[in-house]
C-alpha cells in the first residue's frame, strides 16, 4: 500500500505543486485569461467566449478556487468569479524564485 508524504515536503513546496496542477490543463489558463481580462463574470459569461460545456467550465472553475487562485462571490442570485491576485502574486513568486535558484545550479555546473 502506498502512502502519502506530501507532508515531508514543505507548505511553499507543496503550495507551488497545487499552483502548477492548477495550470496545468489549457481550459484553466483560457479561464484565467477570461478572468483577468474581464475582471469578474460568472460560468455562463465564460461558457459564451470558451468552447467548454458549463459542467466543464464549472469544474475547471472548482480546481482554480481548490488552488487558490479564483474566488467567488454572490451578486444578487448570480455567483460570480474574479482571480485573487495576491494569491495569485506570491505564486508567481514562488516559482519565479525557484527558476532562478535552478538556473543557478545550472550556471554552475557548466
Amino acid at each position: 500500500m502506498a502512502f502519502h508524504k506530501k507532508q515531508e515536503f514543505s507548505k511553499k513546496d507543496q503550495e507551488m505543486a497545487v499552483l502548477a496542477k492548477a495550470l496545468s490543463h489549457p481550459a484553466r489558463i483560457s479561464i484565467l485569461r477570461v478572468l483577468a481580462k474581464k475582471n469578474e463574470c460568472t460560468c455562463g459569461e465564460i461558457v459564451a467566449i470558451l468552447p467548454l460545456a458549463q459542467s466543464t467550465v464549472s469544474q475547471h472553475l472548482k480546481e482554480l478556487m481548490v488552488a487558490g487562485l479564483v474566488d467567488s462571490f454572490a451578486d444578487g442570485r448570480r455567483s460570480c468569479y474574479g482571480i485573487k491576485w495576491k494569491a495569485f502574486e506570491q505564486g508567481c513568486n514562488n516559482i519565479a524564485q525557484l527558476f532562478v535558484i535552478l538556473q543557478l545550479n545550472q550556471k554552475a555546473r557548466r
